[in-house]
């Protein structure tokens, strides 16, 4: 699919020197650090060397006074509390940050995790009713309840107080819960909104602490579980997620909790963790538990003090995930089949499928997929307590919530995100709902947004790349949205004719400009582009720098993106 080329704007010429002498580094990587809000020597010390400091005082978000009074009434007078979290990974290692922390002072104290085909997603009645019967008079939501009005009422006429921690966009008006945490309210303050649900979680604890006297450095190492929901719940890696995101990779890489060391070492990590690595490798793992059977494994999981029992737990989450992988390829091959069998879906600027026997568990990533192949806002729909009950997926730059909520007069529920929501209908509906979509979509949508984007930094001549370079852009991890790893193009490159395809389907190739080094190069899934390469033309290079380490023997490597060859005259 042909790619289309979005080169950052590059910052005035006087900032970039002014950055590059301050820091003594080349303008080339002035320009990367200004690109991504760096623009003196003070930010520079912040972005490259994160300091728990750094992290935002907890009441300057709305209602956290009164979360934080109410949190500790409920201890000081003995009252039982249910931590209650959604089924994913945001939702499950919230509750294991938020169980596990007070677990280790108060006992009275239970956890609950709603079935995902049973109850669906969010705040359950079963939940409530299951509370209520355990005795319990206060409830703590972690990423989720912010549009359960409703039943937050139910709760309170049976005697239940909600805290809500929560990270998605409310409706106008808010659940009359005790306290609602949600930096996306429109009234509150706080000066950062993209937390994960675990980190609004994470900042009722540290407002606890603060408030208790209790030392940080109690909480601090629980913070390996805010960075695996930073990375997975695909929230950017800027400010005060930055800053968590670092030190909770440290102490992924040094100093694991039981139950995620056993998910590493079943994943097969043996170097240094990135945010890559736990939204590919343990990410979908914990999200299988729940997928496949019920999340409180994954809980549990991440609970686990021994490393036997989480080693246990993590086999049979690792089971969950290959049965997952199984669904995934199959529902994916019959998506793609209905989408190619459409007549119309050439023309279409939306993908809406529903089949009654698709597995539920795994009808958001197979919405992922879809758009790998088809670049357009996608929903998957299958069957669920006699409901149309589905996931849909986003192309960069398209609100697709905005768009469901235009069809809301066709809904049950919905909920969600600008690039991934979940949503619930009638199925006589689906129809209506398909035309109504499309027609919201292609009234909305940009013929641009319709090809898939590559993000260019900066233009750049092979022989600007040293290992000194690459060490610099190494200490801006970690990387992720509105951090990613800097994509460079190099105009006029040529390939040397030792130019390969590896497994059918990789590139692997060795470049040059005419003033430069040789790099070798590697392009997965690329071999599409054997011939053009092997021609001895120049061609453009779109590539990240990365290092290969071969049996100990360390060098730079391009990984290609894309590569685009000059028109013919």
């Amino acid at each position: 699919m042909e790619k289309r080329w979005i080169f950052k704007p590059l910052p005035p010429k006087e900032i970039i020197e002014q950055l590059s002498k301050s820091i003594h580094v080349p303008e080339s990587l002035a320009i990367l650090l200004t690109q991504r809000g760096v623009h003196s020597f003070e930010e520079a010390r912040n972005f490259f060397r994160p300091t728990l400091d750094q992290l935002h005082d907890p009441f300057l978000m709305k209602d956290m006074d009164k979360a934080v009074e109410r949190l500790v009434q409920a201890i000081y007078t003995h009252e039982k509390i249910v931590v209650y979290g959604d089924y994913d990974v945001d939702g499950t290692t919230s509750v294991a940050l938020f169980y596990g922390f007070l677990r280790t002072f108060y006992n009275n104290l239970l956890f609950y995790i709603p079935d995902r085909y049973k109850e669906g997603y969010g705040v359950s009645q079963t939940g409530i009713d299951w509370a209520y019967e355990q005795g319990a008079s206060l409830m703590i939501t972690l990423d989720c309840g912010i549009k359960s009005a409703q039943l937050v009422e139910y709760a309170t006429e049976k005697g239940i107080d909600f805290i809500i921690c929560d990270h998605h966009r409310p409706d106008l008006h808010l659940p009359q819960a005790y306290a609602v945490l949600d930096p996306k309210r429109s009234d509150c303050q706080y000066p950062y909104k993209e937390l994960s649900g675990c980190g609004v979680g994470f900042k009722l604890l540290q407002g606890f602490c603060m408030q208790n006297s209790i030392p940080l450095d109690k909480l601090y190492p629980f913070m390996d579980l805010l960075a695996v929901s930073i990375a997975s719940d695909i929230v950017p890696i800027t400010g005060e997620n930055r800053v968590m995101a670092y030190y909770g990779l440290q102490l992924l890489n040094s100093n694991p909790r039981p139950g995620l060391q056993a998910l590493i070492q079943i994943a097969g990590f043996e170097k240094k963790l990135t945010i890559s690595n736990v939204v590919f490798g343990l990410g979908p793992r914990i999200n299988a538990a729940g997928r496949i059977a019920h999340a409180h494994a994954a809980v549990h999981l991440l609970l686990s003090h021994s490393k036997i029992e989480a080693e246990e737990y993590a086999r049979e989450i690792n089971l969950n995930n290959r049965d997952r992988q199984g669904f995934d390829t199959h529902i994916t091959k019959e998506a793609l089949s209905m989408i190619e069998a459409d007549g119309l879906s050439k023309e279409n600027k939306t993908t809406v499928l529903f089949k009654n026997d698709w597995h539920k568990g795994v009808i958001g990533i197979v919405a992922s997929r879809c758009i790998e192949k088809y670049h357009r806002p996608t929903i998957i729909l299958t069957e669920s307590h006699s409901k149309a009950s589905g996931s849909a997926r986003s192309v960069p730059g398209f609100d697709v919530y905005n768009a469901i909520e235009e069809c809301s007069e066709l809904l049950e529920q919905f909920g969600g995100h600008m690039y991934a929501a979940g949503l619930t209908l009638k199925i006589e509906n689906v129809a209506a709902f398909r035309q109504k979509f499309e027609q919201v979509v292609a009234s909305k949508i940009t013929e641009d947004q319709l090809i898939p984007p590559v993000e260019i930094d900066l233009a750049l001549n092979l022989n600007q790349i040293n290992y000194k370079f690459y060490n610099v852009i190494k200490q801006m991890e970690p990387f992720g949205p509105e951090n990613m790893q800097p994509v460079f193009v190099s105009e006029k490159v040529y390939a040397r004719d030792n130019a390969r395809v590896l497994k059918d389907m990789h590139l692997k190739i060795s470049v040059y400009q005419e003033d430069s080094p040789v790099f070798e190069a590697i392009g997965f899934g690329m071999a599409a582009f054997y011939e053009k390469v092997s021609i001895g033309k120049p061609f453009r290079l779109c590539y990240q720098v990365v290092e290969n380490n071969f049996r100990d023997n360390k060098s730079l490597q391009l990984l290609i993106k894309d590569i685009k060859f000059y028109e013919v005259e």
